[in-house]
């Protein structure tokens, strides 16, 4: 092999060559690799012996692994570096995917063998993680559509290679409204900023190549500028750009593709025999079903609105105080809400920021494994994508268990918002393979590069998803690490934040980025106390933009979806003053692809369990009693989706939390 996609990779550990790999290679190594994987899948079809586990269900395992290493390169890249070249592949490519594995789903050969194995599954001698892979794969096929034949299986295939085209169109309208708009800020147009904002606002301006500081989308600079700068008419073109991404207009404009996919859905979901999207959505997760989803968020939404209500009539005053004669609007909101945690709990942002600098909370993020799982990471020097990446060999005992990758810093070709993902899963199927994880981040520039606690809790979330893929022991790449219900997936994320609020953890590693000195006891003690604060503003534009995505899929898919989106948060009563977190055409989560689709609420469903799982560790005397976390790592961490969610947390607690640690740990009940 020449391509070197496609070649042996003689690298430490197997990690991708990218200094050897070019944009040119991608298309002739994606076509061989869909071309052996078609011939591994024939054989599988057509093999002349009787089905067995081993020779259906394990070799479908074991197929695909040149495909898994081109796709692994190509969606990191196409995600955190992006360029017109990579677009246009991804146009490609999406089409091209969709077709291959809705042929794959539609092999009548092939699921004819599947079933033939699941149907004779109680004669056969399985391991629980091989009756677990057997019944997904099964169930897989069903749901793709393997039973269905004639013009309706032919529908099916147009309907997932258009809903791949759309949500590639989605993503990428969305970065190009991100990456075009900036506001020049001249140095008259900085009233209240603090230094560490105006910095990041040159580093910006450089970034975008503008001749001084500018105002971008990107979420680490728009929102401090909104908490501090006293001009209220530059916070406003400022928000009203933020809000408006992919709602602006002409061809990057991603309401009509929002519709489409709706629309889409729900035809796929009927083609199936289900009424609507959420019922076939929803069918494989915990909750099971949409009113499981509603009555959860239900009860966080009326205690949250109640304190969203009360705050913004304080807010209101505050304004009215300044002079402005106007009703409290959503880019008023982050401003006198920073100044009321100012007076109400005497923390300043620009006092506080110095304090959280990124590799500082790298080595905290790190340090918390090393106590609870005995992990060690020791800095790789190799290639990467780009030179803000990072990498570490991961091991424990001195035993290599994987490689991460963090990637951290906001740019214009990296999409918005913060993902973790597997270069290359765990598995001992067909050989052993160590994961290849990577954190991306987009956290402002500077030198040093300092986080807010919003941002920093950001990077445990994503560090929590990689422990989860690091951890993975499991035989099967299919229920490797985080390849569990979607409702389940953020448990390890979210409960990994509760670190970063561990006080010994902040004493040790937030220390100022100029003296190096620890965070003093009375500064540390605020930060704790305001955990909490502005909690009903946060829960609001959360549970706001759940419901709007579970609304959408339970029923017939709206032909306006923002008519739709209206009429829903006009229902809920939402507080004018406070705005979904993801309106309809930048809510990526749940048009970009299918994974968060009328699953949104996922977030609080894990939080659920991420508030009664940190109590675990509460009620044995510490954040790193090593008894709980080693059942957090042999129920949860390393089991992936080798067993039924519900069953993994049941094992490691005992039981099923209810809501009240949730509405307790948002300070949202006393």
């Amino acid at each position: 092999m020449t391509n070197p996609l496609l070649a042996d990779w003689d690298t430490p550990f197997q990690i991708a060559p990218f200094d050897a790999i070019s944009d040119d290679d991608f298309t002739p190594a994606l076509d061989w690799a869909l071309a052996a994987h078609n011939v591994e899948i024939d054989a599988i079809a057509q093999d002349g012996d009787a089905p067995t586990f081993d020779n259906v269900i394990g070799a479908l395992e074991a197929a695909g692994r040149d495909l898994d290493k081109v796709l692994g390169v190509f969606f990191t890249v196409a995600g955190a570096d992006s360029n017109p070249a990579r677009e246009a592949l991804q146009r490609e490519f999406s089409p091209k995917l969709a077709a291959h594995f809705s042929e794959i789903s539609a092999n009548t050969a092939l699921f004819a063998r599947v079933a033939a194995v699941w149907d004779q599954r109680g004669a056969l001698e399985l391991t629980d993680e091989q009756s677990r892979v057997l019944m997904l794969t099964h169930r897989g096929f069903v749901r793709a559509g393997a039973a269905l034949t004639g013009a309706q299986a032919e529908r099916m295939k147009e309907i997932k290679g258009r809903l791949a085209v759309l949500g590639t169109e989605f993503t990428q309208n969305l970065l190009a409204d991100e990456r075009d708009w900036h506001m020049d800020l001249p140095e008259t147009d900085m009233a209240g900023l603090p230094e560490f904002v105006i910095r990041t606002a040159h580093t910006a301006g450089a970034e975008v190549g503008a001749n001084g500081a500018v105002i971008t989308l990107s979420r680490s600079l728009i929102v401090p500028f909104l908490q501090f700068s006293t001009r209220r008419d530059l916070r406003e073109i400022a928000y009203k750009a933020w809000t408006a991404r992919g709602a602006n207009g002409g061809k990057t404009d991603n309401r009509e593709i929002a519709a489409e996919i709706l629309k889409l859905r729900e035809e796929r979901a009927k083609l199936l025999g289900y009424k609507n999207f959420a019922t076939y959505k929803l069918e494989t997760e915990m909750a099971g079903d949409a009113e499981s989803v509603r009555d959860l968020l239900m009860q966080v939404w009326q205690p949250a609105k109640a304190q969203a209500e009360a705050d913004a009539w304080v807010l209101a005053q505050m304004m009215q105080q300044d002079g402005v004669n106007d009703d409290l609007q959503a880019w008023d909101w982050r401003f006198y809400s920073e100044r009321r945690r100012q007076q109400l709990h005497d923390l300043d942002e620009a006092e506080l920021k110095p304090y959280f600098q990124l590799d500082r909370m790298i080595e905290a993020s790190f340090d918390c494994a090393s106590r609870l799982f005995g992990l060690a990471f020791e800095p790789l020097d190799v290639p990467l994508y780009h030179p803000d990446c990072r990498a570490w060999n991961v091991t424990r005992g001195g035993e290599h268990i994987a490689v991460f990758i963090g990637d951290y810093f906001a740019r214009g070709s990296k999409r918005s918002g913060a993902w973790c993902s597997a270069m290359r899963s765990q598995a001992k199927h067909p050989q052993v393979q160590t994961p290849v994880v990577i954190n991306v981040c987009n956290f402002a520039k500077g030198d040093p590069a300092l986080l807010s606690y919003d941002d920093a809790r950001t990077l445990f979330h994503e560090f929590g998803h990689a422990l989860h893929q690091m951890l993975s022991d499991v035989t099967y790449e299919s229920v490797s690490g985080t390849s569990v219900s979607r409702d389940f997936v953020e448990l390890p994320s979210q409960l990994y934040e509760h670190w970063l609020g561990v006080p010994e953890v902040l004493s040790t590693f937030a220390t100022h980025a100029e003296t190096g000195q620890p965070m003093p006891q009375v500064l540390l003690e605020k930060v704790l106390a305001a955990a909490t604060y502005d909690m009903g503003f946060q829960t609001v534009e959360y549970v706001a933009s759940a419901l709007v995505d579970l609304e959408f899929h339970d029923g017939a898919a709206p032909a306006d979806p923002m008519a739709r989106q209206a009429d829903i948060l006009e229902g809920l009563g939402i507080p004018q003053a406070i705005g979904m977190r993801h309106a309809t055409p930048h809510f990526a989560h749940v048009f970009s692809g299918d994974g968060y689709s009328s699953g949104y609420y996922s977030y609080m469903w894990s939080e659920v369990m991420d508030a009664d799982a940190f109590a675990a560790f509460e009620e044995a005397g510490g954040a790193f009693d090593e008894d709980v976390a080693k059942a957090l790592e042999e129920n949860i961490l390393s089991t992936g989706g080798s067993r039924d969610a519900a069953e993994l947390y049941t094992a490691f607690r005992g039981r099923l939390p209810g809501v009240e640690a949730l509405l307790k740990g948002r300070g949202l009940v006393a």
